[in-house]
Parts: C-alpha cells; sequence; structure tokens
C-alpha cells in the first residue's frame, strides 16, 4: 500500500458542501424537488397566499414567495444549516409529527446544488433581511434588504456545480409538467390557501382560497380532469377518531392510468399500499378491467397514531392500527359507491350537488357496520381481511325467488289509477313495487319467462293486451314532479336497450346490463345469509368434463352447495347438474357450470374460492340474466327500471360497464339546433 493510499483509507470529516450535495441526491431529484420542499416550509410557516415563478421548467429560476411568519434575524444563520428545525425539539414532537417538513435539511440540500437566495420579514414595516451560503464551507451571509412580512426564497442554475446531475435533467416541458403535478397536489391538499402559478412570466394558475364545499368544487374543476365534479360523490365520514372526506369519482370517470388518485394524510399526500389497497377493494364491483378510479380525498386523525418518517421524500406513512385505517376507508368508500343508484346522477347533477352526497356525523353506526359480510373476504396486504358484501337494507330474511317481471294486474290497474291522478308527492321506488311482505309474492314474481325468452327468440312475440299505444306509455303521468328518477319505458331498440323518458329527457338503458347487475347484488345479499337456495332440475344434465375438472368439483363441493349449485360426480370425465340457485331460474345450466368450472380451476383452494365468491357470483348473475333480443312488454320494462332505481351499484353492470344513460332536453336542443 503507497502512502497516498494509506492517508485514502483515513477517516475524515466531509467537508459541509460536499456533505450537503450527498443528502441532496435524496433530497433534491429535480426541480419538482425543490418546489415541494419550499412550499411545505411557507405552509408550515402559516402562509395562506403562495407565489410561484418558474422559468425553464425550473432549471433557470424558481422562486417561491408567501405571507408566512417569517424569519427572526438572529435565526438565519441556522436557517441554511444542516440538522436546523424550528419544528421538533424532542422525541416526543418526532412521534407526532403535526407539520409537512421536519427534518431540517432541504435548504442546506439545495443550496449546495444551486444558488439560493433567501429574503424574509417578520415585521409589516418591511424590514427584512437577506442571507446566502458561499463557500466550500458554506457559510452565511447575512445582510439587509427591503421585504414585506413573510419570506421569499430564490432558487437559480439548478444542479450548476454538480454537471453529472444536470445532464440527467429532462426537457424543460418534461420537467414543467412534474412542477405542475406537485403544483396540483399541493393545491388539492390545502383548498384554504391561495396559490399563483407563473411559467416564463406567464400566469398558469391562479386559485383563490376555498372555504365551503362549494369554493372547493370550484377549485377542483380548475384542477381535476373535465367532468369529474359533475360525476363525483362528496363524502364526509368520522368514526373511532378517523375522518374521511372528499370526493370519489364514479365508475365511469376510471381512467386507463392511476394518474388522477390525490390521498392526503393530515393535509401530506402519500402513496400506500394499505391505503391503494382499501380504495380498490371499494371499486371492485363496478370497476371495469383495467380500470384506475379518480379521486380526491383527504383522511384525518391524530398526529401520534401515524409515523411519517418513513420515507425520504415522505411520500409513506405508517399507522399504528393499520387494520382500523384499513378498514374504515374501505367501509366509508364501499358505503358511498353503494348507496348510488340509477337515476340519482342526473338528479344530483341537474340540483347542482356534485354527484350527491354522503355525510356522517359520529359513528359510522349499525347500518355501516353492516354493510360489510365476513362471509366472502380476501386477503388485503400484510395479512388484511377484506370483506365486501353488501346487506340488504331491510334486514328481515327475504324469500328466494326466481326473477319474473310481469306485473300482476291488480297493481296494473293501482298504477293506471295513479297515472290518471295528479302526483304531487316525492317518487319512492318502492311504492310501486314492494320488496317485502304480501308483494314479495307478487310483485317479486321478478321477470317472468326471461331466459325461456332468450333461449326461444321465435316465442318472444308481445301478446296485444299487452301493447301500449306508441301515443303514451301507461305510466306516464301528466305531473312530471312525481316521475321517478328513471322515468318510465317508451320502447325497446332492437330487443338490447329500453329507451324511456324521464323529467330530465331520453334515459337509455342497458337491459343485460341492467339485469345483471341487480342479479348479482340479489346473489350478494342471499349468499350472506347462507345458503342459496337450490332448485332441482325436473330433467338433470349430463356434462362431459375433464378430470381437472371433475377433481375441481369435488374439491369444492361444499362451496358450491352454498351457491345453489348440485353438481354429482358420475365417473372421472363425467357430471350431472342436479340443481341452480333459485335466482337464477330459466338460465342456460350448462353454459353456466362449464364457466364456473373455469372459475374453479382459476382459483384453486377452498379457501380460494371463498376469498373470490363475488367473482363466481358475478360470472353466475352474467349467464343468469336475460340476453339480448328478448322483448319484452311496458310492464316488464317498467319493473326493470324500477329496480335499477332500488338496487346498490345499479348504475354499472358487475364488469364496470355503464347500464344506463341520460340525454337531457338541453343535449337534444342542441343536436337538432334547436333555438339558434
Amino acid at each position: 500500500m503507497t502512502v497516498m493510499d494509506a492517508e485514502q483509507t483515513r477517516i475524515q470529516a466531509l467537508a459541509p458542501r460536499l456533505a450537503n450535495q450527498i443528502a441532496a441526491g435524496e433530497v433534491v431529484e429535480r426541480p419538482a424537488s425543490v418546489l415541494k420542499e419550499l412550499l411545505e416550509n411557507s405552509l408550515d410557516a402559516g402562509a395562506n397566499e403562495l407565489e410561484i415563478e418558474l422559468e425553464a421548467g425550473g432549471i433557470k429560476l424558481l422562486k417561491v414567495r408567501d405571507n408566512g411568519r417569517g424569519i427572526d434575524e438572529d435565526d438565519l444563520p441556522l436557517a441554511l444549516a444542516r440538522h436546523a428545525t424550528s419544528k421538533i425539539y424532542t422525541l416526543d414532537d418526532l412521534e407526532g409529527v403535526a407539520t409537512l417538513g421536519f427534518r431540517g435539511e432541504a435548504l442546506a440540500s439545495i443550496s449546495s446544488v444551486a444558488r439560493l437566495e433567501l429574503v424574509t420579514s417578520v415585521e409589516d414595516s418591511g424590514k427584512g433581511w437577506r442571507v446566502v451560503a458561499e463557500g466550500r464551507d458554506m457559510t452565511p451571509r447575512v445582510s439587509p434588504a427591503p421585504h414585506p412580512r413573510g419570506t421569499s426564497v430564490i432558487v437559480r442554475d439548478l444542479f450548476f456545480n454538480t454537471p453529472a446531475r444536470r445532464k440527467f435533467l429532462r426537457t424543460e416541458r418534461t420537467e414543467y409538467g412534474h412542477l405542475e403535478g406537485l403544483f396540483r397536489r399541493l393545491a388539492l391538499s390545502r383548498p384554504d390557501v391561495a396559490f399563483t402559478l407563473k411559467h416564463n412570466s406567464k400566469v398558469v394558475h391562479r386559485l383563490r382560497p376555498a372555504v365551503d364545499q362549494a369554493s372547493q368544487e370550484q377549485r377542483l374543476k380548475q384542477l381535476m380532469p373535465s367532468g369529474f365534479i359533475d360525476s363525483a360523490l362528496y363524502l364526509d365520514m368520522e368514526a373511532t377518531g378517523l375522518r374521511l372526506w372528499g370526493w370519489v369519482g364514479l365508475p365511469n370517470q376510471a381512467r386507463a392510468q392511476a394518474d388522477q388518485q390525490y390521498f392526503f394524510v393530515n393535509g401530506r399526500s402519500i402513496r400506500d399500499r394499505l391505503v391503494a389497497h382499501a380504495i380498490r377493494q371499494a371499486y371492485q364491483d363496478v370497476l371495469f378491467h383495467g380500470r384506475h378510479p379518480v379521486f380526491v380525498l383527504h383522511l384525518e386523525l391524530d398526529p401520534h397514531v401515524v409515523d411519517v418518517n418513513v420515507h425520504p421524500t415522505k411520500h409513506e406513512v405508517r399507522f399504528r392500527d393499520g387494520r382500523l385505517v384499513h378498514d374504515f376507508l374501505f367501509r366509508s368508500l364501499h358505503r358511498a359507491l353503494a348507496d348510488t343508484r340509477a337515476g340519482q346522477e342526473s338528479n344530483a347533477a341537474n340540483s347542482g350537488v356534485a354527484g350527491g352526497g354522503v355525510a356522517a356525523d359520529g359513528a359510522l353506526g349499525a347500518e355501516a357496520e353492516n354493510q360489510v359480510s365476513s362471509r366472502a373476504s380476501g386477503a388485503g396486504p400484510d395479512g388484511y381481511a377484506m370483506t365486501s358484501s353488501v346487506q340488504p337494507q331491510d334486514q328481515s330474511p327475504r324469500q328466494q325467488v326466481g326473477m319474473n317481471w310481469s306485473v300482476p294486474q291488480a297493481q296494473r290497474s293501482q298504477s293506471s289509477q295513479r297515472s290518471q291522478s295528479s302526483q304531487s308527492s316525492q317518487y319512492s321506488p318502492h311504492s310501486q313495487y314492494s320488496h317485502s311482505g304480501q308483494g314479495v309474492k307478487e310483485t317479486l314474481g321478478f321477470y317472468q319467462h326471461l331466459s325461456e325468452g332468450a333461449k326461444h327468440p321465435e316465442d318472444t312475440t308481445v301478446s296485444s293486451q299487452n301493447m301500449v299505444p306508441h301515443n303514451r306509455p301507461s305510466h306516464m303521468p301528466d305531473d312530471q314532479s312525481g316521475m321517478p328518477p328513471l322515468g318510465y319505458a317508451l320502447a325497446q331498440l332492437h330487443g338490447v336497450y329500453i329507451l324511456a323518458q324521464n323529467a330530465q329527457g331520453l334515459v337509455v338503458v342497458d337491459m343485460h346490463a341492467a339485469h345483471e347487475r341487480i342479479t348479482y347484488e340479489r346473489m350478494k345479499q342471499a349468499y350472506a345469509e347462507p345458503p342459496l337456495v337450490s332448485q332441482p332440475l325436473l330433467v338433470p344434465q349430463h356434462l362431459a368434463v375433464s378430470e381437472e375438472e371433475t377433481e375441481a368439483v369435488q374439491q369444492a363441493g361444499e362451496v358450491l352447495s352454498d351457491l345453489g349449485l348440485t353438481l354429482e360426480v358420475m365417473g372421472p370425465r363425467s357430471l350431472v347438474i342436479r340443481g341452480l340457485p333459485v335466482l337464477l331460474q330459466g338460465a342456460e345450466g350448462e353454459s353456466l357450470v362449464f364457466h364456473v368450472l373455469e372459475e374453479l380451476k382459476r382459483f384453486g383452494t377452498t379457501h380460494g374460492l371463498r376469498a373470490h365468491v363475488h367473482e363466481i357470483l358475478a360470472t353466475m348473475a352474467c349467464h343468469g340474466s336475460v340476453r339480448a333480443n328478448r322483448r319484452l312488454s311496458m310492464d316488464e320494462m317498467n319493473a326493470l327500471l324500477r329496480d335499477m332505481e332500488a338496487t346498490e351499484r345499479s348504475g354499472q353492470c358487475n364488469h364496470g360497464r355503464p347500464t344506463w344513460f341520460q340525454l337531457d332536453m338541453s343535449q337534444l336542443d342542441k343536436m337538432f339546433l334547436r333555438g339558434q
């Protein structure tokens, strides 16, 4: 070993600038990282007005000015020093951090890789001070400078002294995109603060403080994708020391990428596996495969029960009771999404409310607690149990009956009398087609002969006695104030879509998708009170299957029995269907069983089947629903519309596709150039 090598292996203290540059490797990745640290410092200082100026994507100039408390002259030498902060003093403070920043190394790291200047004042007189760090030892130099109350931080020529870091920066457009994304997150996290963003001397965003829900929704319109606020649910729920509030997009706002998801914990933007799993599970029944929900959600809780010091950039947190937080998030969102029914969205939009709202003061209560059934549970991250079966609003036991839409003659006459009389009261979806008591035996003769009609389309001619004159549907009231949300049926289009008229205009319904959701929700409710009732077949059906499928049926016998499927193994390659669920009366048994067998092979063990039982129920509901080219009478179509209004999540089918859409009169007038 040479003398020089020996000297190089000696332990020695690093120069302050070199140490800060090493630390900057974690803190300062690109201009957006600098902006994040500066804005968080301003918010921690109590600022309610922030101005950001950028040049060349923040590489040439990045300036943040606030109206916060400012920094005392005596504290300025420490402002640019490492591990110097006014936000925490003891370990107890670290265990309950209530500020966005707390490590005291951001300004020192930034000043080591850029030309940084800080000007501040704590007085209203305009007297202020400037501080810069210079030289190898980064010695702070303080000088007088006029400045209003607050602080301005000017960062120029990022990475000017570290060419290796500078060459990894992207184009001005790319860096500005990261800056604007960071700006959006901070502006959404603090709606009570005014923000102004300028790039290359041009004002890009000017956001006023938002102190109430209406003004907060105006900010969302400026920052979120077009149409989000018009198809979003506002929720505000609180329980066990946790509060969740914000906006969740309806499934029709889902995107191909998870680029419009904003979640804040005590005002801090985070990306957390536990949170992501809870939200994904809440949406699992209504999202199309591969799509991602859109949301802006705020979680508020005691700072002492969440650890924010687990990630270099503070993007992740660790909850003391992760299971409690996971279940609270899931149940709150599950409740909000389950309470949406077809027709509610159009009513909310026309009333000026963003997609309706869900609010709960105090504990979620028994209703929220009962929304989740422990019968069908899935494994969450780190072993968190997951449940997702909605209980019926009416908790009394319900009779499981086949689907039948024919309306009893007594109710038809009542409906006729109702249409002739004035309707001044608000419509209730349960008033005309009751789902309890005697009404179950009559009106829950749901959907008679639908599946038979799908198998024999030549027999689906609607009799003349059920035909309704084209000039006026049978249930169309003169007074539209009492009209139900989805209105009344007008006609059926190509045996696929139902055309209806409501108070807003025209409603188009995909009858298969709508029936699929109704069937699925009823099967989930029935499965929560096991088992699903099985109806024996008059003529058992024999199936030729593979040995693998035979073995899967033998292993999953108990699960299949709970699902209302009665299958008997007759040989290594032979099965017999002896019974199908009553709720799927008339379904094509062979096709249904083959698809269930595919699910059995996919999920494997009995535990896996129970964890994914809702996917199996969704498959069964799909094959047990009315098919295209099935002609319906007016009463059958209206019965389907009423069921949609009374069924949770009926705006989407089991696969996440929409079941209906609305064209209001203004849209129709625009299409035909009326009034122009």
